[in-house]
């Protein structure tokens, strides 16, 4: 078993998409370890402030078959892939690690390079595993979050019922 570490964004409908999201993450893997959720400005484009957690799960399943899980999860919540990257989202979730390991195939490298670039990853990823290293840069989660450049991009935490029971 893998302790993998997901990103969950939403910036349409945000409150049902991120409970939803949840939800299907539950229903997938059991026990979920859930940071706080924050909103922040939207980052690369004009856009509604977005909602943003880091979630934990178990699992041994191959990174190829959970690429495809949450791309289906999105899908199943409105997700479309226009606009390219930096555009208004109904749901994004985002595989950042797979336990210790550094994969690169198919145009998945991980750990992700968003880790130690965004405050709405790094900070909520730090909260729930800020002793666990960075299987790159060998530094603790909580050691890159003290480090990081706080004042370039603002977030704040938001009071916010799952609705799961944990």
């Amino acid at each position: 078993m893998e302790r993998i570490w997901l990103s969950l964004g939403s910036n349409i409908d945000r409150e049902r998409n991120i409970r939803a999201a949840l939800h299907d993450l539950q229903a997938e893997f059991g026990r979920l370890l859930i940071s706080r959720i924050y909103e922040s400005e939207a980052v690369g484009f004009a856009g509604d402030a977005f909602y943003n957690l880091v979630v934990g799960v178990d699992t041994d399943r191959p990174v190829e078959e959970l690429i495809r899980l949450f791309r289906a999860i999105e899908s199943a919540h409105g997700r479309t892939r226009e606009g390219g990257g930096f555009a208004a989202r109904t749901l994004d979730i985002d595989l950042l690690t797979y336990g210790d390991q550094i994969i690169d195939m198919a145009g998945v490298h991980l750990p992700r390079d968003e880790i130690t670039r965004y405050a709405f990853v790094l900070l909520p990823l730090s909260e729930l595993a800020g002793e666990s290293r960075h299987p790159e840069l060998d530094e603790t989660y909580g050691e890159l979050w003290r480090r990081f450049d706080r004042a370039s991009q603002r977030l704040w935490p938001v009071p916010f019922e799952t609705g799961l029971e944990l």
